[in-house]
């Protein structure tokens, strides 16, 4: 496929956004999936090559996490393994499994955090002073590791709100350390699920890489914002974008 000037221009507009958004909540890919199927790519290929922009996009909002202290990896051995167990099997299933399976399971997953989110904030922002949970202690979070891992390997949009339910609902996690984990086990199972979609031959590399340079600028700033920003604007970010997510997996 051949890009102009202003197919570019919304690629990276849309990148730096996205980033942004993927790590203060989640939902970026509700921008940058349609606009890769507008510009003409396959459902299947276009949910391929986004992958690219979300690994580069994780990898750099990690690292700057990292850097400010609040990335926990005290229990990170026990999280990748429900989390790339799932990242397996979700990444074999979008790869074969027909592409009008995305939008119901895809909608149906925001919908469901959003009403969470509404009707029991508890859930994402754990009580300050909340001592984090071990996975070994909360088996019900091993179950949500493995759903959360299969689920962003096999559509990818939203998958930072599952993330979430998980790291802050289940082990309590605070909403910054959720966030900081949440680009951490993204990074695990996007790096699964690209490499069986390159072997796939199912990534446009061009267009993924466009977005992929200012989902990296995003996620950057983002992290600064997510440092400073309190709890309650931490919670109320995440609902609106889980509101926004909703709208677009009832149009897209």
């Amino acid at each position: 496929m051949e890009f102009d000037l202003l197919h570019i221009i919304l690629l990276l507009v849309l990148g730096y956004v996205a980033g942004i958004i993927n790590t203060l909540a989640g939902g970026g890919s509700n921008l940058t999936l349609p606009a890769l199927m507008i510009l003409g790519l396959p459902a299947d290929v276009a949910n391929a090559s986004n992958r690219v922009g979300i690994f580069l996009q994780t990898l750099w909002g990690a690292r700057a996490f990292h850097g400010h202290g609040e990335l926990p990896l005290q229990d990170i051995k026990a999280i990748f393994i429900p989390l790339s167990i799932g990242g397996v099997m979700g990444a074999l299933a979008a790869s074969y499994a027909p592409v009008s399976y995305l939008k119901p399971v895809l909608l149906g997953t925001m919908v469901t955090m959003s009403l969470i989110i509404l009707l029991r904030p508890s859930v994402v922002m754990p009580e300050p002073g909340t001592i984090p949970r071990q996975v070994s202690e909360t088996p019900a979070s091993w179950l949500m590791l493995f759903i959360s891992g299969f689920y962003g390997s096999f559509v990818q949009a939203g998958v930072g709100f599952v993330l979430i339910m998980a790291l802050a609902g289940s082990l309590r996690y605070d909403l910054v350390k959720s966030n900081a984990l949440k680009l951490l086990c993204t990074l695990g199972f996007t790096s699964i699920a690209l490499v069986i979609f390159i072997a796939r031959d199912q990534v446009a590399w061009i267009p993924g890489l466009i977005l992929a340079s200012t989902m990296m600028i995003g996620a950057h700033h983002g992290v600064k914002f997510a440092i400073r920003a309190k709890a309650e604007s931490l919670k109320w970010f995440l609902f609106i974008m889980t509101l926004c997510g909703s709208g677009a997996a009832m149009y897209f």
